[in-house]
């Protein structure tokens, strides 16, 4: 079994910063992809951006390349989304999850490959 805890959500200003945090119960993600996903209010979840744990391929989503940045600190057991000049359109909960079913970067944004979900954190930002 594997649970996943986020944290770091909060309110920001257009244009600032935030770093989220996904602390993982398992020891041993090597055939994992990590993943964060995000919902805002009355819309359908959303891919962001994921990661394998040996960090050998990530992929984000268009709406936010180039701004954030995802990372997996192995000896933490924790995955971090790193997000810079956010938008007011980046509002929304946003959801760790993992997946033993895909490694493929094209395959990553499929949100039915992923098993395993974390609680949420909701990031606002404020224009």
């Amino acid at each position: 079994q594997v649970q996943l805890v986020e944290s770091g959500g909060g309110l920001v200003e257009a244009g600032g910063s935030l770093r989220l945090s996904c602390e993982a119960s398992r020891r041993t993600f090597s055939n994992y992809v990590l993943a964060w996903f995000r919902q805002a209010p009355g819309n359908e979840r959303e891919f962001v951006a994921a990661i394998t744990w040996s960090g050998s391929i990530t992929s984000y989503a268009d709406s936010v390349k180039g701004r954030f940045t995802i990372s997996r600190d192995s000896a933490q057991n924790t995955v971090l989304l790193q997000m810079n000049s956010v938008k007011p359109e980046d509002t929304a909960a946003y959801y760790c999850a993992a997946s033993k079913r895909t490694t493929t970067a094209q395959s990553m944004a499929i949100i039915r490959l992923y098993d395993y979900w974390g609680q949420g954190t909701q990031v606002t930002v404020s224009s």
